[in-house]
């Protein structure tokens, strides 16, 4: 009657979900290119300690004194006639075809480029240790995703058992209206569960309809593509240290505290970058060109190299307010990363008495379970013998639908807040125990 209608689904365990969510992710294939892009990035700093050599073909024409002066002498055609007044003053058009090789390289830049190479390479680890914290909250929503499916057939399983509980009292209440036993508001209140419960089990079946949609895109699967978990949502036991242990585990392993670290030596660089700008520059350059009338090195060729040394007398302040500024940056990244560890001894210590709360919850509400299922037993041999009222079986019928609900929420958390302890500690990989057992 209200069961939904259902497309093809896939057959999936969680091993198998963390693997496809960190295959097809995009938010991984994101921290993946970030990772091309920092080794470029590394490549482009480089380039500075290389030389640089270029090419250069042009093709020139026209009459202007110097240039036609020039042009001769670099295609090796001067004659004597071309010191004639009217050569001079007003020569005829000539053509240069020019091919040109030169070259320049930094000898000494106060060890800019070397610093800035190290620099790209703190931010290239930093970029890499990202990538790992972002598998890690990958893995994490693909496992919080999987068990709310999980969470989802519970709970439309309690919802089912309680609509036929419901409707099982409907009919006693109302074999006991027609024999005369009980008022019609007997069966009325009983109707209204009934009613109640229906609502409940639509929602539920749209809920765990929505978790299935909520798995496929955590996996970075279109919505529409259903898969069936192929475990069930039970108790399971998992290893724990005290809060302090996995402060420090946390401290040790998180890989974007290890960004932050990465990022402020980045910052150190930079400082030192700064200060090489202070520093002297040597360059050397060179060149060698050919020039000829037509197309083709047939004319005459020259060469030049040289060396310039560059200092910065005055320039207003700049470098140094440079200098300045880098150092601030760094002060600032210090500080962040304290904040940082602050802010992961804190989030530890949230998930750790997240987990504590809800394994001790189940604890209670495996009992509360057995509890209310025994009551409300009691209590349906009580009304059919008219012991008791119609609205105390259906309060406690509510107590024990209640309890089932809150039972596997509890158990539930007890997965999803383990798998938050290890997310922020740093460890929650696919072969963490909350994946594989």
């Amino acid at each position: 009657m209200f069961a939904m209608p259902l497309t093809a689904q896939t057959p999936l365990t969680l091993p198998e979900a963390v693997s496809m969510a960190l295959e097809k992710n995009p938010l991984h294939k994101a921290a993946v290119a970030d990772t091309r892009i920092s080794a470029a990035n590394v490549r482009e700093a480089r380039s500075p300690l290389m030389p640089k050599i270029m090419f250069t073909e042009s093709a020139v024409r026209g009459n202007d004194p110097v240039f036609v002066f020039g042009t001769r002498l670099r295609q090796q055609s001067f004659t004597a006639a071309d010191f004639a007044l009217n050569k001079l003053n007003t020569p005829t058009p000539i053509g240069n075809f020019s091919s040109r090789f030169s070259g320049q390289w930094s000898l000494f830049d106060g060890l800019q480029s070397w610093f800035g190479v190290s620099r790209a390479k703190y931010m290239q680890q930093a970029v890499e240790q990202q990538l790992d914290r972002t598998d890690q909250e990958l893995v994490y929503q693909a496992v919080q995703a999987y068990f709310g499916v999980l969470l989802a057939q519970r709970q439309e399983q309690v919802a089912e058992d309680s609509l036929i509980t419901a409707q099982a009292i409907e009919s006693s209440s109302h074999a006991r209206v027609e024999s005369g036993m009980v008022v019609d508001s007997d069966l009325l209140s009983a109707q209204v569960v009934t009613s109640r419960r229906k609502q409940e089990l639509i929602q539920r079946q749209d809920g765990l309809a929505l978790a299935r949609t909520q798995l496929a895109f955590a996996l970075g699967m279109p919505a529409d593509t259903a898969y069936e978990p192929q475990e069930a949502l039970a108790e399971r036991q998992f290893p724990a240290g005290t809060a302090a242990e996995l402060e420090t585990k946390a401290l040790e392993k998180r890989p974007d505290l290890k960004r932050v670290e990465s990022e402020r030596s980045a910052q150190s660089k930079s400082v030192s970058m700064a200060k090489g700008a202070l520093a002297p520059r040597l360059n050397v350059f060179g060149s060698w060109e050919t020039d000829s009338p037509s197309p083709g090195w047939n004319g005459g060729n020259n060469w030049i190299a040289g060396a310039e040394f560059q200092f910065d007398l005055f320039d207003g302040d700049n470098k140094r307010a440079h200098i300045a500024r880098e150092k601030a940056v760094q002060e600032r990244a210090a500080a962040l990363r304290d904040a940082y560890r602050d802010e992961i001894r804190l989030e530890v210590r949230k998930a750790y008495y997240e987990y504590d709360a809800a394994r001790q919850q189940v604890e209670v509400a495996r009992g509360a379970i057995a509890q209310a299922d025994e009551s409300l037993r009691i209590n349906q041999n009580r009304y059919e013998g008219g012991l008791t009222t119609v609205s105390d079986l259906l309060g406690i019928e509510e107590a024990a639908h209640r309890a089932k609900a809150d039972y596997w929420q509890a158990v539930y958390r007890v997965q999803t807040s383990y798998a938050g302890v290890e997310l922020a500690t740093g460890t929650l990989t696919p072969a963490s125990p909350v994946v594989t057992q």
